[in-house]
């Protein structure tokens, strides 16, 4: 029996979502979770392959267990053997071909930024404290110089960018409120770091550091070749970033996820 799953998690001990041999991944959590309610070895595939430190409200998973199980009581069950960092939110029952990597149509990525001159300790880790405000619509221009279809190259980690690096993003925009904001990515798929390393150029644009010229011309868009990722902004750090959703066309999750997910033209003052 297939199952899809819900998965939320604070990624801040975790070196990432994948299983690893010599460090701790949420994907080994969640397996060893499941395997004390299967008598078969449980294998479970996620939507996204978050880096270490990265947290998650929708990382999706899919899994096959022995026996049918009533999601909600999968989901009650699998919280009792799951760290208190993870949790299982909720499940659905799918076809025996579903596969969350495979069949998701875009993921959806979240970066929060706190702005202001003191933060909330509480929020250490878990949003990138920047002292100094940007400017609204320097942002959202740039966000606009950034959505679509683009070479990312200057986007990537050094040393891990395809060959093919044009990925085409279906979303990008800014919400602020007062003083803690969130830039909204979504796409097909995504290079290695190009989340964190957007938000750490759209910082410096922000900034006013760079004009947003600089942007176009390290998407090429100048009459000159894509730029290099030493050209590009800083890889803001982990614990900023959220993997918020994923889209099927043959499960739907919350609804909750999806309030408010469009991002308005007016940004507030």
């Amino acid at each position: 029996m297939r199952y899809a799953a819900r998965v939320a998690y604070v990624g801040t001990r975790y070196a990432g979502w994948q299983r690893q041999t010599q460090a701790l991944g949420v994907q080994q959590a969640l397996e060893e979770a499941l395997q004390r309610l299967s008598r078969d070895p449980v294998k479970v595939v996620g939507a996204g392959r978050t880096d270490s430190g990265v947290h998650a409200v929708g990382q999706v998973a899919s899994f096959d267990m022995d026996r049918e199980w009533e999601p909600g009581r999968l989901a009650i069950a699998a919280n009792f053997y799951l760290p208190p960092d993870v949790s299982l939110m909720e499940a659905r029952r799918v076809s025996e071909d579903f596969n969350a990597r495979r069949n998701a149509l875009w993921r959806e990525y979240r970066y929060f930024i706190w702005h202001g001159k003191s933060r909330l300790p509480h929020l250490n880790g878990l949003a990138w404290w920047r002292k100094r405000p940007w400017d609204p619509k320097l942002v959202r221009e740039g966000c606009r110089v950034l959505e679509g279809n683009h070479d990312f190259r200057a986007f990537c980690k050094t040393g891990e960018c395809p060959e093919n690096s044009v990925r085409t993003l279906l979303r990008l925009c800014w919400k602020r409120r007062g003083d803690l904001s969130v830039l909204v990515v979504r796409a097909p798929s995504f290079l290695m770091n190009m989340v964190r390393i957007i938000v750490g150029s759209l910082d410096r644009v922000g900034r006013e550091e760079e004009p947003l010229s600089w942007l176009r011309g390290l998407l090429g868009e100048n009459g000159d070749a894509p730029g290099e990722r030493k050209s590009s902004g800083i890889t803001a750090p982990a614990g900023g970033l959220y993997f918020w959703q994923a889209a099927y066309k043959e499960v739907t999750f919350s609804r909750s996820l999806r309030r408010n997910s469009e991002c308005s033209e007016r940004i507030s003052e």
